[in-house]
């Protein structure tokens, strides 16, 4: 009987155990909800942006938030607002200060400049404001429309791709082009 026993115990130990089922882990769940967030970015102790949303979820651990109604607002070194973007979400990653906006984006300056895409990157290292998405652009002086674009956070330096647009009044001479070149 004892041999049969030991012999039912060797026999259970080697036999297969089966699949054994996958270990699950938790939803990334957000470590807090904040109504009304806002925060400051400086350079050298100077204010350079202001980061605001209605409702963010923030991620400690991944040191991300994730941003519902955006409004992100750039400054010159006087203090003086360069230019105004909103978006219906963003997503700040919190090392390196890059904010990824999306869905119904506005870039405002106060000098009449609007620009309107779905998607923009604000790189705050290269200090820098890019898009690879369809675009529209508006002045005073000027309407256009291209399939991306790359500028500073004031849109002085504008670089586009894929542009199309009109230019209102005596026109611009394009780079590696001299008057009265075809």
């Amino acid at each position: 009987m004892i041999r049969l026993l030991v012999i039912l115990l060797v026999l259970a130990a080697c036999s297969p155990r089966g699949v054994a089922p996958m270990r699950t882990t938790l939803a990334d769940s957000s470590d807090q909800v904040i109504d009304s967030m806002r925060t400051v970015i400086t350079r050298n102790g100077v204010k350079t942006t202001e980061l605001e949303a209605d409702t963010a979820w923030i991620y400690q651990s991944r040191q991300v938030a994730d941003l519902k109604g955006v409004r992100i607002v750039f400054y010159e070194p006087n203090g003086a607002v360069s230019s105004t973007v909103t978006a219906d979400t963003g997503m700040y990653q919190m090392r390196d200060g890059t904010l990824d906006a999306r869905g119904n984006v506005v870039a405002t300056t106060p000098n009449g400049r609007v620009v309107k895409t779905e998607h923009l990157i604000f790189d705050r290292i290269a200090n820098q404001i890019r898009s690879d998405t369809a675009y529209t652009f508006t002045s005073p002086t000027e309407e256009g429309s291209g399939m991306g674009f790359t500028t500073d956070p004031d849109f002085r330096r504008f670089q586009t791709t894929g542009a199309r647009g009109r230019q209102r009044g005596p026109g611009v001479i394009l780079p590696d082009k001299s008057e009265g070149a075809p």
